[in-house]
């Protein structure tokens, strides 16, 4: 049986492989839960780590991981001019980080470690 043809008939399962390769913790699942409340938005690092509670250095981690996995694309914003700061980087979830971060949830949601989280979208805090 060869890989190809695994990956064309079982998609579902190769994203949960690929979700089992990343390990899952606490992190991991809360920045999940932030990304997929908004799929098609630019997520600020700062911004995602106070909605996720998770640390910023660990949420960069986490986000530098999922930028090589190709869950991630980055960018930076047009212009901070007038603005007194510097140029922000925005991370945008791909289709393919998606899937991966729902196949992330639904394991956690099967994972009594993960019990005391709340893994829907949209109830991120």
């Amino acid at each position: 049986m060869s890989s190809t043809w695994l990956a064309a008939s079982r998609p579902s399962m190769i994203y949960a492989i690929y979700a089992l390769l990343m390990r899952k913790t606490h992190a991991l699942v809360q920045v999940a839960v932030t990304l997929l409340d908004d799929l098609d938005g630019k997520h600020w690092g700062y911004d995602t780590a106070k909605k996720s509670s998770v640390k910023p250095n660990v949420m960069y981690g986490i986000f530098n991981r999922m930028l090589a996995e190709g869950w991630l694309t980055d960018g930076w914003e047009e212009s901070a001019a007038g603005k007194k700061r510097p140029a922000r980087r925005y991370y945008q979830v791909t289709d393919l980080g998606a899937a991966r971060l729902g196949a992330v949830l639904a394991e956690a949601s099967r994972d009594v470690r993960f019990a005391s989280l709340k893994l829907r979208p949209g109830t991120a805090q």
